[in-house]
């Protein structure tokens, strides 16, 4: 009986799981769709409407979705086409087609549908397959752009690494090196340190060109300083976080917040670097800052709960480093 019973509540909890895996579908003008997408072409979104799963499969041209939101967050971001300007109202509407292959309007009574949309003028006898469109023309027609979140894989443009944090809509942000490494701030000797002016907190890139202007002004070299230079080594944009940037990450490697110990957000950024042969994070050592206090020492920060988060250390003093870039 017992046993009986523990299923019965596994299979209710379980329909009600399978009940709230909807996909939110946003069309560019505004409008918001509790959907199943069943497939996505360079031309075309077919789905279901989520309240009747079994009904009849609707046609929505690529060029009216703004984007689809999956039940695990990650989103499939559309780009109007090249050719159309973002600004000119699309006349497409939604279309439905029904078992028999016919293609009908979306709404609920069958009037006839607007022959400006390339989904209501296609038939039964237009069926078969199209021809494959060529890349250019594919990419003419949209340009998929992918919406990340923290703790993501990110690999384009010859920058990789792990996502560390994003904007609202995912589409912007910073990537972290997959790798670290224990470095010093800077080699020079004690009666030859300068504050070199990378004094900025939130802006690491601005510290990587104080630490370039004062290499060209003095004579000095890359090699002065292992932590910058070990950045710049990785190619272009990479740079050494600024002190607020390193604050950020320990937040966001928390779950958003240091005031209690959320080990799937630490598990979604471990398990990521892992899987792309990665190191990972270590919350109890410091990180070294590209932010300086002063002419001999330096801001680093750790990616654990307790306090201090903030911790002044010596420019000569090695400690782990790792890069960031913009994408």
């Amino acid at each position: 009986m017992k046993h009986a019973i523990i299923c019965l509540v596994a299979l209710l909890f379980g329909g009600l799981s399978l009940a709230g895996a909807q996909d939110r579908l946003v069309r560019r003008d505004g409008t918001e769709l509790k959907v199943l997408v069943k497939e996505i072409s360079p031309d075309e979104v077919r789905y279901k409407r989520f309240s009747n799963p079994d009904g009849p499969t609707y046609v929505l041209p690529v060029r009216d979705v703004r984007y689809i939101e999956y039940p695990n967050g990650e989103r499939d971001v559309f780009a109007p086409a090249e050719a159309e300007s973002p600004a000119a109202p699309s006349e497409a509407s939604e279309a439905a087609v029904p078992a028999d292959g016919a293609v009908l309007p979306a709404a609920e009574s069958p009037s006839p549908a607007s022959p400006a949309s390339p989904a209501s003028s296609r038939s039964a006898a237009d069926a078969a397959p199209a021809e494959p469109l060529a890349e250019h023309s594919r990419q003419a027609a949209v340009r998929t752009v992918r919406s990340y979140r923290p703790g993501d894989y990110y690999n384009e443009n010859g920058v990789e690494g792990i996502v560390c944090s994003v904007t609202e809509d995912g589409l912007h942000g910073l990537v972290l090196s997959l790798d670290e490494l224990f470095l010093q701030w800077s080699l020079l000797r004690k009666e030859e340190l300068r504050q070199v002016g990378a004094d900025a907190r939130d802006d690491g890139w601005k510290n990587m060109e104080a630490v370039a202007r004062t290499i060209e002004e003095q004579g000095l070299s890359w090699a002065d300083f292992p932590a910058f230079e070990w950045c710049r080594r990785k190619g272009e944009g990479w740079y050494l976080p600024a002190i607020d940037e390193l604050l950020a990450l320990g937040h966001v490697y928390n779950g958003g917040s240091r005031m209690r110990l959320d080990r799937e957000a630490r598990a979604r950024f471990n398990d990521t670097l892992k899987e792309h042969g990665g190191r990972r994070l270590d919350r109890a050592i410091y990180y070294l800052s590209s932010t300086e206090v002063d002419a001999r020492r330096a801001w680093m920060s750790h990616l654990g709960l307790e306090p201090p988060y903030l911790v002044e250390i010596s420019k000569n003093t090695k400690y782990l480093v790792r890069a960031v870039h913009r994408f």
